[in-house]
């Protein structure tokens, strides 16, 4: 395990606040469910991690869905840490899921598997996505193939969130489970991990969408994510920079 892992696990177990562990809880969540649609802001979901209430005086009312889905977001991280000496498996992933769906509005409807593959055909941008009967076929495949790299590098992890994102395995949520699996393999395979921000946001949508022909733009937005996430690094203790590899 390399020192980042460790670091930011001590920092979980510790309770530590405004450490590395805080700050990337915080930009995580915000970030992750402000790409789907999140009307949080930044403060306020920072306001929920620290004080583990709401209490958002004089500002817009935003929907319970979004508090409920940052709140697990947060326990999902720390589930993504618990976990980290496991090999990514169908099981962890669906435990993601199930993490970031309970509780919210969506898992009251009869259709929506919280924890499981899709039950209904669904869409993305337009694009026709992997059938409900074929999501564990395909899923298997895809675990098999991942499990086949000898050598896991930032290629292999832009490929796999394409892979993923075309299977679209869940009715909703795709996208939180897939930044959540790319975060964790980052730290499992000594590679600097990234946040998806709303800077990289677009570009990281046109790297999904054009991977199969230019799979260097999404690529490149991932190694520049990591220049940002480098950084908090450095600030909090340069020192956990050792082992890790910045492709």
């Amino acid at each position: 395990m390399n020192r980042l892992t460790e670091f930011l696990t001590e920092e979980l177990l510790a309770k530590r606040k405004g450490g590395l562990y805080h700050k990337t809880q915080v930009q995580l969540a915000y970030n992750s469910n402000r790409i789907e649609g999140s009307k949080l802001t930044e403060e306020q979901t920072r306001y929920i991690f620290e004080t583990r209430t709401i209490g958002f005086k004089d500002q817009e009312a935003v929907p319970v869905d979004d508090i409920i889905e940052t709140t697990n977001h947060f326990v999902a991280f720390d589930d993504l840490l618990r976990t980290i000496s496991e090999p990514l498996s169908e099981d962890l992933i669906k435990g993601f899921h199930r993490r970031l769906k309970t509780g919210t509005s969506d898992a009251q409807l009869s259709y929506f598997n919280v924890g499981d593959y899709k039950k209904l055909a669904n869409e993305v941008g337009g694009r026709e996505t992997c059938k409900p009967a074929d999501v564990a076929k395909e899923m298997k495949n895809l675990q098999d193939w991942y499990h086949a790299q000898k050598n896991v590098t930032i290629h292999t992890l832009a490929e796999y969130p394409w892979r993923f994102e075309n299977i679209h395995p869940f009715q909703d949520g795709n996208g939180r489970v897939g930044r959540l699996i790319l975060f964790r393999e980052c730290l499992r395979n000594n590679i600097m991990p990234f946040v998806i921000d709303s800077e990289h946001k677009m570009f990281y949508y046109r790297g999904l969408s054009d991977f199969k022909h230019t799979p260097g733009f999404l690529i490149g937005t991932m190694q520049s994510a990591q220049d940002v996430y480098e950084a908090w690094v450095k600030y909090f203790n340069e020192d956990l920079l050792e082992g890790l590899k910045i492709e």
